[in-house]
């Protein structure tokens, strides 16, 4: 039996004999232990030859020792074939290094706390609305008197109009306090805002921007909700939308301006930059 089990490969990378790999114990039963190689002379090995032709511009190998042999197969008449070496090739990285680099933790910082105040923000806020338009609660005066301040508004069917608003205030507001089903509830306020929006720009002629401060910055603050999701802490933690809401907040979005728009026309009307009522 050889000391050495050497498989020449076209690269520079070259195998080392089976029992040196073993840190100089015998290569089988009863064989004396030998010495540690220090030498390439000891070793056995060949000087390195340059590949040549397409192998010597393939990606580095390293060599990946095949499985160790039984006992009962380890003689002196064994040949060197169990102990000899395979190479699996490891392809470059794509930016040209090889190896591998760490992943980086996906970190949100403050973000998800950023989130959960608007959230607050915005979830009281309508909730605070919903409940002065149904009850007396927060000054309101209860639903009677919201029927009459919708029909002197220029609303039609105020027994509708008023349910459809109280409905999309009160539980919408509260479905994104808690952040569960975001983006339906961020489409069902953003639509009521921006009829209040219409509504109140229809008062008089020309652009009311003054009077329409509140409902501008609630339809800022409910949109950007919708296109960022309620983030992590929400019931919605568990959902794509909640952290890296897509197409859906686009959907929801497009859906919120024509609810908007046909609640508007089917319920009030007119073009609400030249004064639809006085």
């Amino acid at each position: 039996m050889t000391d050495t089990a050497n498989t020449r490969t076209p690269s520079t990378v070259r195998a080392v004999p089976r029992q040196f790999a073993q840190g100089g114990r015998p290569a089988g039963p009863g064989q004396p232990a030998r010495p540690v190689p220090r030498t390439d002379e000891e070793l056995g090995l060949e000087p390195e030859v340059p590949g040549n032709g397409p192998a010597a511009s393939s990606p580095a190998t390293v060599p990946t020792r095949k499985p160790a042999p039984r006992s009962a197969d380890l003689d002196d008449d064994d040949d060197d074939s169990d102990g000899t070496y395979v190479f699996a090739s490891i392809p470059a990285a794509p930016d040209g290094r090889t190896g591998l680099r760490s992943r980086r933790d996906d970190r949100r910082g403050t973000t998800d706390l950023g989130l959960l105040a608007l959230r607050v923000l915005i979830g009281l806020t309508f909730i605070y609305h919903g409940l002065s338009k149904a009850t007396t609660m927060f000054h309101g005066q209860g639903i009677e008197a919201t029927h009459a301040f919708l029909e002197h508004g220029g609303w039609k069917q105020v027994e509708l109009s008023a349910a459809m608003t109280i409905v999309a205030e009160i539980g919408g507001g509260a479905m994104i306090l808690v952040g569960l089903a975001t983006p339906l509830a961020s489409g069902a306020v953003l639509a009521t805002i921006l009829d209040a929006w219409l509504w109140k720009q229809s008062v008089a002629p020309g652009f009311q921007y003054k009077a329409l401060e509140l409902e501008t910055i609630l339809i800022g603050a409910v949109t950007a909700l919708l296109f960022t999701g309620p983030g992590r802490w929400s019931a919605d933690r568990n959902r794509g939308w909640a952290t890296r809401p897509a197409y859906g907040s686009v959907i929801c979005f497009a859906a919120a301006l024509a609810a908007a728009a046909a609640t508007w026309l089917a319920l009030h009307g007119g073009n609400p930059f030249v004064g639809t009522f006085g």
